[in-house]
């Protein structure tokens, strides 16, 4: 049965946020808001919870996870970026986009698409989504939490874990965040190339 708790979205109450990172640092699966949606998240080296998030989501190994970053300096351990591409991720950042690029040798193997070796990465402008990577320490591996056979993620805490509730360990709520995904920019060739229109401007990257 998952674990429910409720966090103010521009101030979240600390204690809270830490009992929620002890559990990701234990082995937990979470849901928790970003400024795109909610999405799902484990700790970067979780093996059970990266199946877990694929069992959930009926996901193949095509599908590209997301580190969720607390700031740039963070994101460039984990991904190659040149000058240019820099330029315009840094431009576009904090906010509700995923960028795909060439994965460092920081990101563990089975995380990355299983034939470009790229990994999504982003940084959410989301006070709640932020002050939880922060605690952790290191990004979380997340994906969006959309269901199989549905079109738009669900939106509300509550409606998270009563239909999640044994498939997850806890929920974390701030309220509302949105039903929109994030774009993706695929900038793995050093052009960007629009994967997915969601939340947030893409006429930068057209």
């Amino acid at each position: 049965m998952a674990k429910y708790f409720d966090v103010h979205p521009q101030t979240p109450q600390s204690r809270t946020i830490g009992t929620v990172v002890d559990r990701l640092r234990a082995g937990d699966l979470i849901a928790y808001p970003t400024d795109s949606c909610f999405a799902l998240g484990c700790q970067l080296g979780n093996h059970d919870g990266l199946e877990r998030i694929r069992s959930i989501r009926r996901l193949d190994d095509r599908h590209h996870f997301t580190l969720v970053c607390e700031n740039f300096a963070q994101l460039g351990q984990f991904v190659q970026i040149d000058n240019d591409v820099f330029r315009a991720i840094k431009a576009a950042t904090p906010g509700p986009y995923t960028f795909i690029l060439p994965a460092t040798r920081e990101v563990p193997r089975r995380l990355l698409h299983a034939k470009k070796k790229t990994v999504g990465v982003r940084i959410p402008d989301h006070v709640v989504a932020r002050t939880l990577v922060a605690e952790l320490g290191e990004p979380l591996l997340s994906s969006t939490l959309l269901l199989p056979d549905e079109d738009e993620p669900m939106t509300q805490g509550w409606e998270i874990k009563e239909r999640l509730d044994h498939a997850l360990d806890a929920v974390l709520d701030s309220g509302d965040c949105g039903t929109e995904p994030t774009t993706v920019v695929d900038f793995s060739s050093g052009e960007a190339e629009i994967v997915r229109r969601g939340a947030g401007d893409t006429t930068r990257f057209e």
